[in-house]
């Protein structure tokens, strides 16, 4: 039955990626086939980890700081008294200095329990995640999110590295880094990132008004590869949701169409760790692919979503990666996407632990799109 549905998964990505030759991602390092969820757990997810952090993202140099505070510095009824707003900021002391990390949360006011919380990483400008909501946007649409029941918060990744080429001297990097060479292994600018949704999501922990065990993390583009990378690492999120976050995020590397990995090396040489850079153009030799990022999700929640006229984010190799994904759901018991081809643009296709869609248009998060992912949690991350 095992070998059936594999074959099955197969014939579904030969209909998307002909020619495709992935590396299996229910197989040991010895070869040995992965049989259950136990197998997984013990065998495969950390020796995944360890390749990821190798040749992908690098390995962050320390976890939880044992010196970091959380401060509220306000908080204040907004939206005609529907939401409470609390802008906190979280200070971090290392060996090279000091971080002051500032996000800002949103909580439906007449919520009488904890609320599930969508964690946004915002890469975009000030003015696409307001907190004065001075000015809105379908970047972050928060009066609908507060609508839905749901809380969110939201911080900008330049408090936790700046999104340039600047030798790993600034940010996080300047506070924990070792001074000198660095290995090829170490981390880049979106392992940063990652590290900085963890520590928001530690603050998280500190608000009895959230519910820290049902936080979702979403992030658009370099922000989606980020939320993908987080919810790799830190299982405490219980819902990873990637946003046309194409090459080295959802979609899958060995491609013939989108960005490659030597393109988006070149353009962004601070993104990753420096050992991804012998895979320039040579995407068949890495040992890993990015289904393999995805399946370290489950048996969490996750929602992958493209665009149609977004190619250089390839949404079939996005589809393609949740479709094999799944292979890591189906050990623990739950349904796979059944759809031998790309869903039909406006549609929106589901299990009970994964979602996709295919919006109509460009490179962007839209309302659109946040209204599907909360149609989706409505069900699952409400639970």
């Amino acid at each position: 039955m095992a070998a059936q549905q594999r074959r099955r998964a197969k014939e579904r990505l030969d209909l998307l990626y002909r020619g495709v030759e992935l590396p299996d991602i229910l197989a040991d390092a010895e070869g040995k086939r992965i049989q259950n969820a136990s197998d997984w757990q013990q065998r495969r997810r950390g020796e995944l980890l360890e390749l990821f952090r190798k040749h992908v993202y690098g390995r962050a140099p320390i976890e939880k700081p044992d010196r970091m505070s959380v401060a509220l510095n306000s908080s204040d009824l907004m939206m005609d008294n529907r939401a409470i707003r609390k802008c906190s900021t979280i200070a971090i002391e290392g060996p090279g200095g000091k971080l002051a990390i500032p996000f800002t949360v949103f909580i439906p006011a007449n919520a009488n329990q904890p609320v599930p919380l969508f964690l946004l990483i915002n890469n975009r400008g000030p003015d696409a995640a307001d907190p004065n909501r001075n000015v809105k946007s379908g970047f972050w649409p928060v009066e609908q999110i507060i609508e839905r029941g749901y809380a969110t918060a939201v911080f900008h990744v330049s408090h936790l590295d700046p999104d340039e080429h600047d030798g790993f001297q600034n940010g996080v990097h300047g506070v924990f880094d070792n001074k000198g060479e660095r290995s090829g292994d170490a981390w880049g600018t979106i392992g940063a990132w990652a590290w900085g949704a963890s520590r928001v999501l530690d603050a998280l922990e500190q608000d009895q008004a959230v519910d820290a065990n049902r936080v979702a993390v979403i992030g658009h583009s370099r922000g989606g590869k980020t939320a993908l990378w987080a919810a790799a690492q830190d299982e405490r999120f219980a819902m990873a949701i990637s946003n046309n976050s194409g090459c080295t995020g959802a979609a899958i590397s060995r491609q013939n169409q989108g960005e490659q990995i030597e393109a988006i090396n070149e353009r962004f040489p601070h993104w990753f760790a420096a050992n991804y850079k012998r895979f320039n153009g040579k995407e068949s030799e890495l040992p890993i692919d990015q289904h393999m990022l995805l399946g370290l999700i489950a048996p969490r929640l996750l929602y992958v979503s493209s665009a149609s006229a977004d190619a250089w984010a390839d949404p079939a190799g996005e589809y393609s990666s949740l479709c094999f994904a799944e292979e890591v759901y189906r050990l623990y018991g739950f349904q796979v996407q059944s759809a031998a081809e790309m869903p039909e643009i406006g549609m929106q296709v589901s299990t009970e632990r994964t979602g996709y869609h295919l919006r109509e248009g460009g490179h962007d998060l839209t309302e659109w799109d946040w209204q599907h992912f909360m149609d989706f949690a409505d069900s699952r991350l409400r639970k």
